[in-house]
């Protein structure tokens, strides 16, 4: 049976570009149809920095937003993991070696604190160095701009992927006070950004790298990494 890594945000909060704090997290359907799809298949693990107990973004549990139907399945599956919410491995104590995946879900929280944090580089870059399949979607792709090698290049410089788009952002009304758009950025470190219809499920295979643009994005994710897996 494979060993899956999903990587969570630790952060509560996303910091706009005129230091207001706007309420973030992990984006509930990214997690819940990610962690649904792998647990009956593979033995998964949680990670946080620092081992701390991941925040939900209260946006993605939003009836207005999501729906109260799923809602409803988000709050019953989340309820039913707590404990293993609750108590994350640290990810600096991650061996990743142990795991055949790296998965990424989003929410703002990656733009807050993955994009920048050490531990996620370290194992991206060794995840990346065995041949790990690493499959960030939404804004979990903010995490892979932690991974630089000894020369500070960053790894996934050419490399084929998607994100949530700029286009996203403005019409989700993100995007002014954003202190960085997340597309715009992986463009500008080089990376070969492809993006499908606002909202729409598009994923991107590069080699092990496998990359979900949106939250509707996220079962066709999850799918590709099994297949991948298999």
């Amino acid at each position: 049976m494979s060993n899956i890594l999903i990587v969570l945000s630790a952060a509560p909060i996303w910091t706009r570009a005129d230091g207001s704090q706007y309420q973030s997290g992990v984006w509930a359907e990214e997690f819940v149809v990610m962690d649904e799809a792998f647990i009956g298949e593979c033995n998964v693990d949680i990670a946080t920095p620092g081992g701390v107990a991941p925040t939900i973004d209260p946006h993605s549990m939003d009836p207005a937003v999501v729906g109260q139907a799923n809602v409803d399945h988000y709050r019953a599956y989340l309820e039913k993991n707590r404990a293993r919410l609750e108590k994350p491995l640290v990810l600096a104590a991650v061996d990743t070696s142990r795991y055949d995946a790296i998965a990424i879900p989003g929410g703002h929280g990656p733009v807050e604190d993955l994009y920048k944090d050490p531990d996620m580089g370290r194992v991206l870059v060794e995840a990346e160095r065995q041949g790990k399949i690493i499959a960030p979607v939404c804004h979990g792709q903010a995490a892979l701009l932690a991974a630089k090698d000894a020369s500070g290049k960053w790894l996934f410089e050419g490399r084929r992927m998607t994100s949530f788009s700029d286009e996203e952002e403005v019409e989700l009304g993100t995007a002014d006070n954003a202190p960085w758009l997340l597309a715009d950025t992986l463009r500008k470190m080089g990376a070969r950004y492809e993006k499908g219809p606002n909202w729409g499920v598009f994923i991107v295979r590069d080699r092990n790298l496998i990359s979900g643009q949106n939250p509707a994005s996220t079962a066709a994710l999850a799918a590709a990494v099994l297949e991948a897996l298999r």
